[in-house]
Parts: structure tokens; C-alpha cells; sequence
């Protein structure tokens, strides 16, 4: 029996909460299958096609089990609207009650204790830093939960924050002055009484490197653990698993000790010179890596005299600082965290500089005025099937791209995932007759001179036929700038372009615009959601394999290789195929939508692997003829 069906029927249970609800068995056979795997114990790998509806098929089975559960989203932004749009229809559903909560990391909620000392600091601010305190002070005397997302006037990404709110660094925990009022602690408090908790991949994967204390204690009490977006987790959890140490942490922790030595330690002339040779320190080391922003492997580091006996410098800078802390550290709590700190910091980089293990990738990262150095795993395969097993939960894994041309080896031999049932349901949407493939004949290949304006020759046309409405989606930033030079100046449509606002705003104005051209990278690839007819056309500029030319690949695509491994077939494809996946799943989002997907790069059809590409996205029709492109749009049109 279904026991599943009353809730997804045409007159169940959602049908009542739901106006125009519309059955789809894909979404009902996907519940029941979850419930199985929850109510067996089992772990469970479900992809499902864009439409099938999977939140509402995961989080119904998931709460009507009345176990804990744990789910994790992508991002922030999924996050908030799971719990603050899903969720409440789904209670309306169901007429047993449940708490719910909704937990993110520390950095998003407001410190009481950081924003009076930064109020009061003895090193001032500037007129814009200053405005952004008052308004954050004012907002703290009314808000309730301390997220910082609720304060509209001064936006999550402003670095004012970094001095409202606590890292794991920074935090003085339960013996903090304003532990009492912690938003942070309150948050994780009602996440611990609710039965089902929602979270997001970051959050997760900081409970599972231990860097998060407090919020691992939810972990053992979870019964259910559904990853949502389960593609991301891999890389996310990587990057997690990894050692970093940044230019900004250095920064912070001289800001915090002064603010500590100007309050309790000015007796102690030797500790503000060691904060002063460490801040020029890290200034000398930004400064030998040259000015260009960019990535680059350890090696450069180990070659360049002038970057090593900087980072050596450093090194002993740091040290002298931890030294001198060590001294300060009994007159108060803030004194001693800043000891512990710079403690774990000199730890953080000996583990850097030292590294000669073969299991870790090692590299460096340039911004404007700051560094990362960073050490990521090879692999995480088997640490992660280790988290799961201490976990004693049913695991669901889900997403619309975990498959590649049906086999689902790449994401679970990412995970070490070896004793799943592994399931997949194909969207309910008839992408036959909503959508078409255009391939045109004679495109360059990619890596021809002036590539990126010769496809544009091509896509003119097209975005003419669909009269503006296109996301536009390329590789990288350098293509995407040249072709915001020429199509300025070559179409009438409204022209948004990636970098030049707020991903929100883009997205704000290409919906009310409603003919608009939209050119964007990575970020624009998957998460966006756009229904009707804003939205009818999505070009893609070349098959999205990553730069092999990026550090951390390199590293990658080396190791697989020594173990006798063909890394562009067991890496490089599959991920280059999801990625396009993705892409390709902008177009279609709604029963009603019609659009064109135009794939720019030949070897879709003159390499071997093209056939795995167009295995693995919808079965839409195919055409090589731009006068079916026009005959799409204009069915009436002479062309037919």
C-alpha cells in the first residue's frame, strides 16, 4: 500500500492547501520511496527531473515518520524559503502538530558582546562604518532572533559585520559577559527541542569538522538526514574538510588583541609591538605575491624566494605574538581567547608550510588587499561514509543532477557512498513539445582566437527570435566581459550583466523587464528560478569543463592519475555533464513554460563524449536549423 496517497492524490490532503494542485505521480512514487527508506533504516539516492515538486516529496514522508529529522539545503537563500514558505503549507497539511527550526551559522547572528566593542573601540571608524553601527545597535534593541539578515539597510556582505558578529575564533562561549542574550545560543537551543531542523550544507560540514562547537550535539538525536542539492555537498564538504589561514584572520586578531591591550595590557609595551611586526608582516607577504588576483599552486610558493622567507617571516611574527599573549592571557577572558587564537593560527600554518603527506592538495589565493592560503583533502570518500556511520540516521540524498547519462558511480564514489538504493524519476514536464535544442552547423571550436565573438554571430539571431528573454551562461568571467562589450551595442533589449549588481537585483529586473538579456557565470548556472515567459531562451557558450589550468584540478586530476585512474573520464566529464545539467534547467520551470536551449560548442557532436552530454539532458527536440529557432518562437511564421 501507498501510504503516501492520501497526501498527494487530486482530492488529498495537499489538494486542500494547495490552489490549482496538480497530482504528479513522479512526486507520489518519490514520497512513498522516501518513506520506505526512512521507515527501513535505509539510505536512498533520489534524483528527480525539474517539476517532479521534491521538497514537498521529502519533507511530507520525512514529518510523517514523527522521527527527528535534519535537513540541509545548498544555500542560505534555499534555506529561508524551505522554512518560511514550504513549511508552512505543509503544516497546514498535517493535523499533527511539530516544531521546526531553523538554524544557520554563527556569522549570521548578531553578537551583542563584539558590537559593544566595536562601539566602543579606541580606533574609531570612518563616516560609513560608523552609520552601520548605529543602525545595527538600534536594530539590537528590538530584534528577536538576531538574524542579520532581517536588517535591510546594512547588507549581509558589508565587512562591518565581521565586527557584530563571532567566528569560532572570536567567540568567548559560555563565559562571554552577554552569553545570557546570545542569539546564537538561543537558535541552537530551539533547534535542539525541534523535531525536524533545517540547516545548510556549510553548517553541516562545519558540525562535521568539529569547527562549530555547540551544534554537534544535534547530530546523535537525528533519526533522518535529507540532503537537499546533494550535488554541492562534495565540493562544499572539500572545502570544509581543508586547513585555511587568511590574511583577514591575521588582520582580526591584531584588531581584537589591540582593542584587548588599549583596555587591560597597556602596561605591556612589547605585546603592541608584536601586534604592529605582525599586521606589516602580513602586509610584506600580500605584497610578494605580486598584484594580479588569481590562484596558484603551493609550488609557486616553494620556487619564489622572495614569497617563502615572507611567509617564514610570518611565521615567526605569529609566534611572537602568540608568546607575548601567553604572558597577557591571565588578566582576562579576552585577553586569553586572543592566546588561544593566535595559538590555533601558528598551528593552522606550520600544518601549511610542513605538509609533505601526498593527501593533501596545497595553494594560495590573492584578493585585493588579502591572502588565503589553504590545504584541501584529495579525497573525502572515506571520511565522509565515516560520518554517516556515526550517525545511525536513514541518509536521503537528492537533487535534479546526480545522475550522468543514468549512472549514478560519480556522485556516490565522491562520498563513498556503497550501499544505497538509488532511484530516479524523470520530470513530469513534456519537454517534446515545450522546448527545442538548437546545435547550429559551423561553430568554431573553442579554442579558435576571438571564439567568444564569432558564437555570438551565431546567437544574434536567436536572441532576436525569442525578442530578448535569454540567460546567456558562460564558462568564465573573461568571456562573459567580452560579450557585454559587443552586445551593448548590438541589440535593443535591456542588457543585465553579472558583477555589475546584486544577484537579486539582476534577477528582480530581468523578471520585470520581461525581455530582457541576462549574461552570468557559475552563479547563474543553477539556484534561479524563473517561470513564464521572461524566460524563454538559454544559451550556453561552451561545455562548462573546468579550467584545467586551476591549482587545485591540477592537483586533483595528478593524484587520479597515479592511481591508475583516467581522470578526464572518471572527473572532468561527469562533472563538466552536471554542470550543463544544471545550466539546461533554467528553461523549463513551469507546465506552461516554452523556451530554446542553444548549446554554442561543436564537440557536443565531434568528440566521442558529446553523446554523454546529450544523454544527460532532457529529451527535448533537436535542430541544427536556426529557421526552426524562428518558426518556435512564431508558429505562424513563413519558415514552417
Amino acid at each position: 500500500m501507498n501510504t503516501m496517497e492520501p497526501f498527494f492524490a487530486s482530492e488529498g490532503t495537499l489538494s486542500q492547501v494547495i490552489d490549482n494542485y496538480i497530482p504528479r505521480a513522479s512526486q507520489l512514487n518519490m514520497a512513498q520511496a522516501i518513506a520506505e527508506a526512512i521507515e527501513k533504516g535505509e539510505d536512498l539516492i533520489a534524483e528527480a527531473g525539474t517539476g517532479t515538486g521534491k521538497t514537498f516529496a521529502y519533507l511530507i514522508p520525512a514529518i510523517h515518520s514523527q522521527k527527528k529529522v535534519l535537513i540541509s539545503t545548498g544555500t542560505k537563500n534555499l534555506q529561508d524559503q524551505l522554512f518560511n514558505k514550504d513549511l508552512p503549507v505543509i503544516k497546514q497539511a498535517f493535523k499533527l502538530p511539530f516544531k521546526s527550526a531553523l538554524l544557520k551559522g554563527r556569522a549570521n547572528y548578531l553578537c551583542l558582546y563584539r558590537l559593544e566593542n566595536s562601539l566602543n573601540s579606541s580606533f574609531g571608524h570612518n563616516k560609513e562604518d560608523a552609520i552601520s553601527l548605529a543602525r545595527i545597535k538600534s536594530w539590537s534593541q528590538y530584534t528577536k532572533m538576531g538574524d542579520i539578515s532581517e536588517i535591510t539597510d546594512v547588507p549581509d556582505g558589508d565587512p562591518i559585520w565581521a565586527q557584530a558578529t563571532s567566528t569560532v575564533d572570536n567567540c568567548l562561549g559560555q563565559e562571554c559577559p552577554d552569553a545570557q542574550n546570545c542569539f546564537l545560543l538561543k537558535a541552537r537551543k530551539k533547534a535542539q527541542e525541534a523535531s525536524l531542523i533545517v540547516v545548510n550544507h556549510y553548517l553541516l560540514c562545519a558540525d562535521w569538522n568539529l569547527k562549530e562547537t555547540g551544534f554537534g550535539e544535534l547530530l546523535p538525536d537525528v533519526e533522518v538526514i535529507i540532503i537537499d542539492e546533494a550535488h554541492q555537498l562534495s565540493e562544499i564538504a572539500s572545502n570544509f574538510l581543508g586547513i585555511s589561514l587568511s590574511a583577514n584572520q591575521l588582520y582580526e586578531l591584531v584588531t581584537d588583541t589591540l582593542n584587548e591591550f588599549f583596555k587591560d595590557a597597556q602596561d605591556m609595551p612589547d605585546l603592541r609591538a608584536a601586534c604592529d611586526n605582525l599586521q606589516h608582516e602580513v602586509k610584506d607577504l600580500r605584497l610578494a605575491f605580486g598584484t594580479e588576483l588569481r590562484r596558484g599552486d603551493w609550488k609557486e610558493i616553494e620556487t619564489n624566494p622572495k614569497i617563502s622567507e615572507a611567509l617564514l617571516t610570518l611565521h615567526e611574527r605569529l609566534s611572537e605574538l602568540a608568546d607575548q599573549l601567553e604572558l597577557a592571557s591571565v588578566r582576562t577572558k579576552g585577553l586569553e581567547s586572543c592566546y588561544e587564537r593566535a595559538e590555533n593560527l601558528e598551528q593552522r600554518l606550520e600544518s601549511l608550510i610542513k605538509d609533505e603527506s601526498g593527501y593533501w592538495i596545497r595553494w594560495f589565493e590573492t584578493h585585493n588587499k588579502s591572502f588565503t592560503l589553504t590545504k584541501t583533502p584529495l579525497n573525502i570518500a572515506t571520511e565522509f561514509r565515516e560520518f554517516m556511520r556515526q550517525q545511525m540516521a536513514s541518509w536521503i540524498f537528492t537533487s535534479a543532477t546526480l545522475s550522468v547519462a543514468d549512472d549514478f558511480n560519480y556522485f556516490s564514489e565522491g562520498l563513498g557512498l556503497t550501499e544505497t538504493n538509488n532511484q530516479r524519476w524523470e520530470s513530469p514536464f513534456d519537454f517534446q513539445n515545450q522546448s527545442l535544442f538548437y546545435h547550429p552547423k559551423g561553430l568554431p571550436h573553442p579554442k579558435e582566437p576571438h571564439y567568444t565573438e564569432k558564437i555570438i554571430e551565431f546567437a544574434l539571431p536567436v536572441i532576436e527570435a525569442s525578442q530578448g528573454r535569454t540567460f546567456f551562461l558562460f564558462t568564465s568571467h573573461k568571456a562573459l566581459n567580452i560579450a557585454a562589450k559587443i552586445l551593448d551595442d548590438r541589440i535593443e533589449y535591456p542588457l543585465l550583466v553579472q558583477g555589475t549588481q546584486a544577484k537579486s537585483k539582476l534577477l528582480e529586473q530581468f523578471k520585470t523587464a520581461g525581455n530582457a538579456v541576462l549574461l552570468g557565470t557559475s552563479s547563474f548556472w543553477e539556484g534561479v528560478d524563473v517561470r513564464g515567459e521572461a524566460l524563454s531562451c538559454v544559451i550556453i557558450d561552451k561545455l562548462p569543463f573546468a579550467s584545467p589550468s586551476d591549482p587545485v584540478l591540477k592537483a586533483r586530476l595528478n593524484a587520479m592519475e597515479s592511481q591508475g585512474k583516467n581522470p578526464f573520464f572518471a572527473y572532468q566529464l561527469p562533472t563538466a555533464v552536471i554542470a550543463l545539467r544544471q545550466g539546461a534547467g533554467r528553461l523549463i520551470r513551469d507546465v506552461h513554460d516554452r523556451g530554446i536551449l542553444m548549446v554554442c560548442d561543436p564537440r557536443l557532436l565531434k568528440r566521442a563524449y558529446g553523446q554523454m552530454f546529450l544523454d544527460s539532458v532532457p529529451a527535448m527536440s533537436r535542430t541544427r536549423d536556426v529557421d526552426d529557432v524562428i518558426a518556435f518562437f512564431n508558429p505562424k511564421s513563413e519558415n514552417i
